[in-house]
């Protein structure tokens, strides 16, 4: 079979290799597509070569059949159509024993801490299938790991119908976000400085303002008769994003962190006091929102089709993640199974 591996930081090479041998309780999965995403560009510079052993097999965003069942499997048979919520936890840690497996202390994120998903046949915990309905489209499937980001975020901010809510950032977990909450109910706009990404955002229907252009406060202050926003979420991974954050929502207000950041950010710690904002921090996803994500892809609210910019071979894996560091896609799918 074909395997994607990343060998050092912007190199990733494409190699024939056996597949590995299924252990008990694992599932052998003929994968479809596979999206990249921030996090694998992130392994892809070298950000992270200090928590990924190299050759590394990355990407956890995915979708494919069951090719092969292992020892003790039950409940799933070949053929089977799935999507993989790529956590596995120890279940014994602090954050595990208080029902917070998703963030366990010593999570494995599988595609990153352990083998990924960009090769043909790839093994997995049957623990961590996550099963797609008959007849849904495995390319628009390969987004479900992404939509669950967005459906833990809005669910972990409480935003729901008759909220305004900002979304600052137009990449992909944020053009998500902003169709889940407007899905929700809720009244959105994404804040974006730049034009193309605001043109994407509005193409799907989503309202946009541009931050360099406008007060964004007094737009905002505006919009929602001087109250301020019920919930923002900073998805930019900027500084002064962060910085000015607080500045968009009334008081008792949320503000949902969502970007990465990889050092300390200034924050307007008077605005949280003024104001008594609630901070929250929003990291991966529970199985309740991989099953919600799930519902949204295969009903048609996710626009799929516009959100995903390219298609690649396998072959042309390192192509696709120049043309994402160049800014060239939206979402670039690698079709593995071709």
């Amino acid at each position: 079979m074909l395997a994607a591996e990343y060998t050092g930081a912007r190199t990733i090479t494409v190699e024939e290799r056996e597949p590995a041998a299924l252990r008990d309780g694992e599932v052998r999965i003929a994968v479809a597509y596979v999206g990249i995403c921030g996090t694998d560009l992130h392994v892809y510079h070298g950000d992270m070569d200090a928590r990924v052993t190299t050759p590394a097999t990355i990407g956890h965003e995915m979708s494919g059949t069951i090719a092969e069942l292992g020892p003790g499997v039950d409940g799933w048979a070949v053929g089977d159509l799935v999507t993989v919520m790529p956590l596995d936890w120890d279940g014994t840690c602090p954050a595990c024993l208080a029902g917070n497996q998703h963030i366990c202390q010593n999570l494995d994120f599988i595609g990153i801490d352990s083998p990924g998903a960009l090769q043909q046949y790839w093994n997995v915990p049957a623990r961590t299938l996550v099963r797609l309905p008959d007849g849904v489209s495995l390319r628009d499937a390969a987004l479900v790991e992404p939509v669950a980001v967005a459906v833990h975020d809005v669910r972990r901010s409480g935003a729901g119908a008759g909220d305004k809510v900002v979304v600052i950032g137009a990449g992909p977990i944020g053009v998500l976000i902003a169709t889940v909450a407007t899905a929700s109910g809720a009244e959105v706009v994404i804040a974006e400085i730049d034009a193309n990404r605001r043109a994407a955002a509005e193409d799907m229907g989503l309202r946009t303002i541009d931050p360099s252009g406008v007060d964004q406060v007094a737009w905002v202050n505006e919009w929602t008769g001087d109250a301020g926003a019920d919930v923002v979420f900073e998805v930019s991974g900027a500084a002064a994003a962060v910085l000015g954050a607080t500045g968009l929502a009334k008081v008792r207000g949320t503000v949902v962190l969502v970007a990465i950041h990889s050092q300390p950010r200034p924050l307007d710690l008077h605005r949280v006091f003024w104001r008594e904002l609630t901070i929250l921090g929003a990291r991966v996803y529970e199985r309740q929102d991989f099953e919600r994500a799930v519902e949204l892809v295969a009903g048609g609210t996710i626009p799929a089709g516009k959100l995903i910019t390219r298609v690649v071979a396998l072959a042309g894996v390192a192509a696709a993640f120049e043309a994402l560091e160049a800014g060239q896609a939206m979402k670039l799918l690698v079709e593995v199974g071709a």
